[in-house]
């Protein structure tokens, strides 16, 4: 899942980036709001939090041009301002929730994942299974056999991106990007040791294997060899 952070504040905006990418989000931080509202119109985000006053536009503005184009990301509007005035125009000028700062990043975290939740309740299932594989988006719980697995965030994040896409041949370039939210050497390894500590607990205890490599293509969950 991707969110998108648009906060001057470079202290907070990078508070919010680490918090929320050890959660298994990707993140991307603007802190201008032209470059926001660009960001949020070229690119798909499953959320976004967004701060009031900011330099370029302000973030109302964001909030309303992105509505004019037909962008409903929900949007998590961030500011110092705590009038009821001021929450009631930043509602109606199309964000989702709204917090004061100052804040504490579970509730700020509670609140985006509530946003992503109430958006996808009719558009994506809470659940991704495949063969005796289960994986509960919600709880973010992953169990095979019905015995539970513990995974860090990017090995979640890489074993959710399989699910989405079973049977399909996924690349390390792919992986680098959806994954680690950046772009280097494809060459790299990084993405090989992901894959070997993500399989030996997905497949080291099970006699069927899921996890298999597609020598010089990338990786692909499926039965069989």
């Amino acid at each position: 899942m991707k969110v998108l952070i648009i906060e001057d504040d470079t202290t907070i905006a990078s508070f919010i980036g680490k918090g929320l990418r050890q959660a298994g989000f990707i993140v991307d931080i603007c802190h201008d709001g032209r470059d926001g509202l660009a960001a949020g119109l070229a690119e798909h985000y499953d959320a976004a939090v967004i701060d009031i006053m900011l330099p370029g536009l302000d973030g109302l503005r964001v909030i309303e041009q992105l509505r004019r184009h037909r962008i409903d990301t929900p949007v998590l509007i961030l500011s110092a301002r705590q009038s009821v005035d001021d929450r009631i125009k930043g509602l109606q000028q199309g964000g989702d929730d709204y917090m004061v700062k100052p804040f504490s990043f579970s509730e700020l975290l509670a609140r985006v994942q509530a946003l992503i939740r109430r958006d996808r309740k009719h558009a994506e299932p809470t659940m991704l299974h495949y063969h005796d594989l289960r994986m509960d988006l919600l709880r973010r719980e992953v169990t095979r056999q019905q015995e539970r697995i513990e995974l860090p965030a990017k090995e979640y994040a890489l074993l959710e991106y399989l699910m989405r896409n079973p049977e399909i041949v996924i690349s390390k370039t792919s992986i680098l990007e959806r994954v680690y939210d950046y772009s280097f050497d494809p060459q790299t390894n990084v993405v090989d040791v992901l894959v070997c500590r993500l399989r030996t607990k997905i497949d080291r205890d099970f006699e069927q294997k899921l996890i298999h490599t597609v020598r010089g293509m990338g990786y692909v969950l499926k039965i069989g060899g």
